[in-house]
C-alpha cells in the first residue's frame, strides 16, 4: 500500500472535492473518527481510563467521533473541551448528536489520572506561537504517566513544517494521520514528537507525487537475472574515489558497487590506494591517476555508470574532472568532495547528487537547521530547478526527482551515522544505474536497501557498534531477502 504525504493546502483540496461530490464535513467526519477508531483500538484496553481533549476546530470535532464510537463499544472514555466549545458546523453537529445519544462532556480536571490520552486539540491550521492555555494542556499531558495518541498530528507540530517550540509540543507515542502523513512527521525537530506514525484512510480517491517508499515498491522494481546473462550484460562501473589521506572511501565504495550487481568495476584511484584495497576487493580492475586522466578526456569504453568523489581529497582536480563528466551521455552520481555549489548543473546523461545537510547547505547557502525544517520542499525545488536527482541524505532519506516526484525513505537508523556509509551508497547508487533500467528505480532501491541494512543489523547488534565495512556481510543477507519476499 502507497503512503502519500500531504501538505496542509493538499489537504484541505481534497476535502472541498469531496463535498463537491456530495459528501458533506458532517459525513467526511464521521468516516474520519470511525477510521481513527479502528486504529485506536488496537492500542487501549476496555480497563483503561481514557480522556479525550478536543479543540475548538474540525480536529476536536474528529475527537468528539473518536468519543461516541468508544464509548458505544464500551471503553471508559471522558470527553472534555478545555479551550472552549467546538466553532466549527460539523464539530457542533457532532457534538449535538454525542449529546443525545445520552453521553456527557466533562469539565477538565488536572487531579484525575488517566491510562490513554488522546491529543484533538488543533489540526493541520496549527500556527506558532501557541496559546498559553494550550501550552498549559500540553505540559500536563506530557507529565502524565499514560500512553499518548495524537489525532492527525501532535498539537504543536505544523502540517508542512519542522519548527517548533521546545516544551510546547504534545510527545505522542502514537500519531494516526488522516489522509496520508504530513510533512512534519519527516522533518527535524517536528518529527521527533510523532511517536510510531500511521496513515488513516476515510475512502477518499487521492493521489499526489510525493510519497513513502516500501518494500513492494523496490521487490516489484529489481531487475531479474536471467541464466543467460554473461557480466556485461550488468553494465560496467566507474568510481573515481579515494586520495592516498583516504584509500578507505575507495575500499567502502567499491564494497557498495560490488555487492550491488554490477557486472563489471573500474576503479580510478592512486597506485597507493589500488595497493592497499586490490586484495580485498580483487573483482575491480583500476584505473591509475583517474581523476587526471578522466579529467583529460581518458573515459574507459563502454561505461554505462559513473560515480566521483569519495574520498578525495584534491578539490580543484575534482572540479575540473566533474566539469568533464558533466557533457558525457553516462548517469553520473556526485558526492563528497565533488559537492560544490555550480551554477549550471545541466548534463548530457541523469545526474544524481547525494549530499548530506551539510553539504546541501554548501550547495543552496542555506542554513542547516532550515534544511532540516523543510527538507522535502527544498529538495524537490533544488531537483526541480536543476532537473537532477538530489538525494538529501539523513534520517528520512530524502530522493527528489527532476520530474518533481519526492520519496521518503523509511529504512535506516544511526548505525549509518559513521563516516563511510555514505561512500558505500555512492558505490551502490552507481551499481544499480549500471543494472537498471530506469535511473528513479535505481536511486530509490539503492537507498531503500542501504537502509534496510542498517534495519537488519540492529536485529542483533547494537546500532553503535554497526561501521561502514559491515555491508559487505549485510548485503547479501538483504537483497537475497528481497528476492526471496522474506
Amino acid at each position: 500500500m502507497v503512503m502519500h504525504i500531504f501538505y496542509q493546502e493538499d489537504i484541505r483540496q481534497i476535502d472541498k472535492r469531496a463535498e463537491a461530490e456530495g459528501f458533506p464535513p458532517f459525513t467526511l467526519m464521521e468516516s474520519a473518527g470511525s477510521a481513527l477508531t479502528d486504529n485506536i483500538k488496537t492500542h487501549i484496553k476496555r480497563t483503561d481510563r481514557i480522556m479525550i481533549i478536543s479543540g475548538r476546530g474540525n480536529n476536536g470535532g474528529d475527537g468528539i467521533v473518536v468519543a461516541r464510537h468508544l464509548l458505544q463499544n464500551g471503553f471508559d472514555v471522558t470527553l472534555t473541551f478545555p479551550l472552549g466549545m467546538p466553532k466549527t458546523d460539523a464539530a457542533k453537529q457532532h457534538l449535538d448528536y454525542y449529546e443525545q445519544q445520552g453521553y456527557q462532556v466533562s469539565e477538565f480536571s488536572q487531579s484525575i489520572e488517566y491510562d490513554i490520552i488522546i491529543d484533538a486539540m488543533l489540526g493541520i491550521g496549527t500556527t506558532l506561537p501557541l496559546r498559553e492555555s494550550i501550552v498549559e494542556m500540553l505540559q500536563w499531558s506530557n507529565r502524565q504517566a499514560a500512553l499518548r495518541i495524537a489525532i492527525d498530528l501532535p498539537t504543536g507540530v505544523q502540517a508542512d513544517h519542522g519548527q517548533v517550540e521546545e516544551g510546547r509540543v504534545f510527545e505522542a507515542d502514537y500519531t494516526f494521520s488522516l489522509h496520508g502523513v504530513k510533512p512534519s512527521a519527516f522533518l527535524l525537530p517536528s518529527s521527533l514528537y510523532y511517536g510510531v506514525t500511521s496513515a488513516v484512510s476515510i475512502g477518499l480517491k487521492q493521489e499526489n507525487n510525493l510519497q513513502v517508499l516500501n518494500r513492494e515498491m523496490v521487490q516489484a522494481t529489481i531487475p531479474k537475472r536471467g541464466k543467460a546473462t554473461h557480466k556485461g550484460s550488468f553494465g560496467t562501473s566507474l568510481l573515481l574515489a579515494g586520495s592516498d589521506e583516504m584509500p578507505g572511501s575507495a575500499l567502502l565504495a567499491a564494497t557498495g558497487a560490488i555487492r550491488s550487481g554490477t557486472g563489471r568495476l573500474i576503479l580510478g584511484t592512486t597506485e597507493f590506494v589500488a595497493s592497499i584495497i586490490a586484495p580485498i576487493v580483487p573483482e575491480a580492475t583500476y584505473l591509475f591517476d583517474g581523476l587526471k586522466r578522466v579529467r583529460d578526456g581518458e573515459i574507459p569504453g563502454k561505461i554505462t555508470a559513473i560515480g566521483i568523489g569519495p574520498g578525495i581529497a584534491d578539490e580543484q582536480l575534482v572540479q575540473a574532472t566533474l566539469t568533464r563528466l558533466l557533457h558525457q551521455d553516462i548517469p553520473l552520481v556526485v558526492d563528497a568532495a565533488a559537492l560544490v555549489a555550480r551554477d549550471n548543473w545541466s548534463a548530457k546523461g541523469p545526474v544524481i547528487l547525494t549530499p548530506h545537510p551539510g553539504e546541501f547547505s554548501r550547495l543552496t547557502g542555506i542554513e542547516v537547521p532550515e534544511i532540516q525544517a523543510n527538507r522535502l520542499e527544498l529538495a524537490r525545488v533544488f531537483a526541480e530547478k536543476h532537473q537532477l536527482f538530489l538525494v538529501l541524505k539523513g534520517n528520512n532519506t530524502v530522493i527528489a526527482c527532476p520530474d518533481g516526484d519526492v520519496f521518503v525513505n523509511p529504512t535506516g537508523n544511526s548505525g549509518l551515522a559513521k563516516g563511510g556509509s555514505g561512500d558505500v551508497l555512492t558505490g551502490m547508487i552507481v551499481s544499480m544505474l549500471s543494472t537498471h533500467h530506469s535511473v528513479k528505480d535505481a536511486v530509490r532501491n539503492a537507498v531503500y536497501i542501504h537502509g534496510l541494512c542498517a534495519n537488519r543489523w540492529s536485529e542483533s547488534y547494537n546500532e553503535a557498534s554497526m561501521v561502514a565495512s559491515d555491508f559487505n556481510t549485510l548485503l547479501p543477507v538483504v537483497l537475497t531477502e528481497l528476492e526471496s519476499n522474506e
